[in-house]
């Protein structure tokens, strides 16, 4: 109460950064909730809204007559409704090609552009499949096995194994954990040539005690008989007398890699299993289980390898591939971060800030071989 009998307006607090539930898919508040409808996006992480020159020189730069509303873009890849898009736009929340817009009113080539909302790829118009298989122990990396043992078509349904999927790269019989399948030939080329150093990362219950000198001698490198192998990061995240469990990072797509650098400092596997690819994580997927990979969960595949949906090559690298390339050498391949090759794979944006498993990859080069079983 004040001096005069009047009652004090509530006191308002001071605004905070908030951390907001993102709302189902076409509603509004942000994107991709039928993805992830738990993801939390929180107001400081977001960049600042370009200054006025800025924001017309950003206009200029994305904007194509003959392009479609930006809006209604976002619309149709599910993001919210076009009135939503619209607030979106109108507060700084979507990038085109690393610009901020601000103008509801710009024009794009949804095909020729990349489009980030609240740091998120927008995917657009992907006709291929994308699928994460948790593969369990027992089940060989082919589609179909004359021997007759246990093979990955055997988890597909019909509608599925029509699709023409292949497997990216291979886990051998005992090994565990994920495996993608996707029909889109470039992305799978990609992610499984050296040149483009993806890297992948595996839990692994090895015998004896692992010590601290010998995690040294895997983040220094081994020789083994076909050449040299570094990992890119080691943990021993639990350790008795008789076996210890590790998680180790790497981007060698040679065969059987993590089994045989355990062998060379004499702690033989006894059980592997790979929990990541990137920042791709198989989380608590129940083994045996396929599922199609989310809209995050292949933006960021994309923006590792540089491949726009449906086989295109980056828009920014040139013309649309009608073939997968050869492999594309890293501009300043020892000193760039792993996804920026001059024409492969495309430099990572702001909103995919390098694992220290990728920035430690830089540091070596490896002996160039195709991904094979661990």
């Amino acid at each position: 109460m004040t001096s005069s009998g009047k009652r004090r307006p509530p006191r308002t607090p001071p605004r905070a950064a908030r951390a907001v539930r993102t709302p189902r898919a076409g509603a509004s508040g942000g994107p991709f909730a039928d993805v992830d409808p738990q993801r939390l996006v929180v107001d400081e992480a977001r960049r600042a809204k370009p200054r006025l020159d800025e924001a017309e020189d950003n206009f200029a730069a994305v904007h194509d007559p003959s392009g479609e509303r930006l809006q209604k873009v976002l619309a149709r890849a599910g993001v919210a409704s076009r009135r939503v898009c619209e607030s979106l736009i109108a507060e700084g929340r979507v990038e085109v090609d690393g610009r901020v817009v601000v103008e509801p009113g710009v024009r794009v080539r949804a095909e020729a552009v990349r489009i980030h909302v609240d740091g998120v790829r927008v995917t657009l118009g992907v006709e291929h499949q994308y699928l994460m298989f948790n593969k369990p122990a027992g089940v060989v990396t082919t589609m179909s096995d004359p021997q007759g043992r246990p093979a990955i078509g055997d988890h597909l349904d019909a509608e599925t194994s029509a699709a023409g999927l292949v497997h990216v790269g291979r886990l051998d019989r005992e090994t565990e954990g994920l495996l993608l399948l996707t029909n889109d030939g470039e992305l799978a080329h990609r992610l499984t040539h050296p040149s483009y150093e993806v890297p992948k990362t595996y839990l692994v219950e090895v015998a004896g005690r692992v010590t601290a000198a010998d995690r040294r001698r895997l983040l220094a490198g081994v020789e083994l008989e076909d050449g040299p192998i570094a990992v890119d990061e080691c943990r021993i995240l639990e350790s008795s007398g008789s076996r210890t469990m590790v998680e180790v990072t790497l981007h060698s797509g040679r065969n059987r890699i993590v089994r045989r650098i355990f062998d060379h400092i004499e702690h033989p596997v006894r059980r592997l299993v790979r929990t990541a690819i990137g920042r791709l994580t198989v989380g608590d997927q129940p083994q045996g289980t396929i599922r199609p990979l989310g809209r995050q969960e292949l933006g960021h595949l994309l923006d590792l390898t540089g491949v726009e949906p449906g086989g295109r090559t980056d828009s920014r690298g040139g013309e649309a591939a009608t073939e997968a390339p050869g492999p594309a050498p890293r501009s300043g391949s020892r000193q760039s971060t792993p996804s920026a090759p001059a024409s492969g794979p495309k430099q990572a944006r702001t909103n995919r800030a390098p694992s220290s498993a990728s920035s430690r990859s830089t540091r070596r080069r490896r002996p160039g071989a195709q991904e094979g079983g661990r």
